[in-house]
């Protein structure tokens, strides 16, 4: 009776994702919206279960659609889950870019920069889909490569294009400007990544995030800022 109930919900799922395409929606495979809905339904499965556990049938459930229609924009988990951190991601850039303000004071644009960032990578969504990664690690080389590797855009390149400017401007003196930006994300992250990564602590503080953002823009500033230059 489930098998029964399961292939007419199939079929209903495919007529009316055959209707909505006759309507003048998108070619298969190209509708942003229907990806989007994909995404949501994967995003919470995952959160619900670890990657091992979760299923593409779970998936098709959980957003709504046909098993075909999902294949056709996703080929396996794996896929789908490479999709969810790189949208997350963009998303992250996306919002830290703002806040990098050249019109702002140096430490005003850090502070909002590193407070943003740090609370995005120390998230449960962030968290989780980390301890996903180095739970398949060995099993799925690939999809941890594609996570950890270096990206067009990321943090710490969207903090050396700034820094950059800076130094161009005369407001910074820094040397090597891709060292400073991760030495800058390293300080404000100090003690707080790894603590949720490991579960020492269900979520960071929001007076220690401030503290360590603060301490750091401190220590980068006294090594990096304008008093540096005549020193």
């Amino acid at each position: 009776m489930t098998s029964s109930n399961s292939e007419q919900q199939e079929r209903h799922l495919q007529e009316q994702e055959q209707q909505a395409a006759s309507g003048g929606r998108r070619a298969a495979g190209a509708d942003p919206v229907k990806r989007e809905q994909i995404l949501e339904g994967a995003k919470r499965v995952f959160m619900r279960s670890n990657f091992d556990a979760a299923s593409m049938n779970d998936i098709t459930r959980e957003a709504g659609v046909s098993k075909g229609t999902l294949y056709v924009y996703f080929e396996n988990k794996e896929d789908l889950f490479e999709a969810l951190i790189a949208r997350e991601r963009n998303r992250i850039v996306s919002s830290i870019k703002q806040l990098l303000n050249d019109h702002d004071p140096i430490e005003v644009a850090l502070h909002d920069f590193g407070v943003t960032l740090v609370t995005s990578i120390t998230s449960d969504y962030t968290i989780r889909a980390m301890r996903t990664v180095l739970g398949v690690i060995d099993r799925m080389p690939r999809l941890a490569q594609r996570f950890f590797s270096a990206t067009p855009e990321n943090g710490y390149t969207v903090l050396k294009a700034y820094l950059d400017r800076q130094v161009a401007k005369g407001m910074l003196s820094i040397d090597d400007t891709e060292l400073a930006a991760k030495q800058f994300i390293e300080l404000s992250m100090a003690g707080l990544f790894k603590g949720r990564l490991f579960g020492m602590c269900d979520a960071v503080p929001a007076a220690q995030l401030e503290k360590n953002v603060s301490s750091a823009i401190r220590v980068f500033m006294a090594a990096y800022g304008q008093k540096s230059q005549t020193g």
